[in-house]
């Protein structure tokens, strides 16, 4: 198990091979010395030291179907807990229904537009356009999700499943520069994609990359993960809990005993705690329309996190369940 001198050694990453920037070594020593039993644990953004909760809430598929049933009143819920609970990050994009401007309104009529840290997207490449992006309507696209989010400077922005970014990203590298947004980065959840994703991660300037990762799904750890360290590039993870269900993998399986050692309390936890324990992941963001999910998910950012041997030890307990709808 960790004790808060062994995360603060966790939080580093792999030695001195990630040769931390001074205002990032003390911003993480600062959360260190801070850190509260039962309080959520946070991760420095790479390239600013800037501390963000490891739990957040994602948007796509949940969110986005109960906005369209017009009944918010559980997406009310899910938004106060996050932040009530002492997350931030929501994940959103254009593509997700009415995701952003729901969320926009809700956060807003609460009172805590600025709690939240807003992580949304730009593709504004046309079917049946060569894969190349107007910059009009990129620029458009953008436009839109301002009105929707009412920010008047947005925290990030990220080209979405690597659409035409040399377009796309130069565009949101000159609202940066021009104090609109805050960061900037690019997205897949595509492995068949994660050779590009990483020669742009080489060559193009972002503070962030939104990949999938899960227990089940652990591509990233072999070139994206290690090259984000390298890089000082964050990580937002999106699908945190598998492309095949982990839960129903699990499904009528105890949570292992030993799992408890790490202040693990559910399949939730389990999951999620696999991920955050990984020293380049900034932050995981599982998506739900349910507040008591919501305060479950938050669970696994809090307490002590899996060493190297322990998120070993889940991986092959995971990998020894059977697939999913087998039994």
């Amino acid at each position: 198990m960790l004790s808060r001198r062994d995360w603060f050694g966790v939080t580093l990453g792999a030695g001195a091979s990630l040769a931390l920037s001074p205002r990032l070594l003390k911003a993480l020593e600062t959360q260190a010395r801070a850190l509260q039993p039962g309080a959520l644990l946070k991760r420095a953004i790479p390239s600013t030291g800037e501390m963000l909760p490891v739990i957040g809430l994602g948007s796509s598929a949940t969110f986005s179907t109960v906005a369209r049933s017009e009944d918010v009143t559980a997406l009310r819920d899910v938004l106060r807990t996050m932040v009530e609970r002492g997350a931030s990050v929501f994940d959103t994009a254009p593509s997700y229904g009415a995701s952003e401007q729901v969320a926009g309104t809700i956060v807003n009529e609460l009172g805590i537009a600025d709690k939240v840290f807003w992580a949304t997207k730009v593709n504004a490449v046309r079917r049946g356009g060569g894969g190349t992006a107007n910059p009009a309507d990129s620029r458009a696209q953008i436009d839109s999700s301002f009105g929707k989010i009412r920010k008047e400077k947005i925290d990030l922005i990220q080209v979405h499943n690597l659409a035409d970014v040399p377009t796309q990203l130069g565009i949101l590298t000159e609202l940066k520069q021009a104090g609109r947004i805050r960061y900037t980065g690019v997205t897949t959840t595509s492995e068949s994609a994660y050779g590009r994703l990483a020669e742009y991660m080489r060559n193009e300037p972002m503070d962030f990359i939104g990949i999938d990762y899960a227990v089940d799904n652990r591509g990233v750890e072999e070139v994206i993960l290690p090259l984000a360290m390298e890089r000082k590039i964050g990580v937002l993870v999106y699908a945190p809990f598998g492309r095949t269900s982990l839960f129903r993998r699990a499904a009528g399986v105890d949570v292992p005993e030993w799992a408890k050692e790490y202040d693990i309390n559910s399949w939730a936890q389990f999951f999620l705690k696999f991920l955050v324990s990984h020293p380049a992941v900034t932050a995981v963001t599982p998506a739900t329309s349910k507040p008591t999910n919501m305060i479950d998910n938050i669970g696994g950012g809090i307490g002590r996190l899996p060493d190297e041997a322990a998120r070993a030890r889940m991986a092959s307990f995971v990998d020894a369940l059977p697939a999913a709808g087998r039994r």
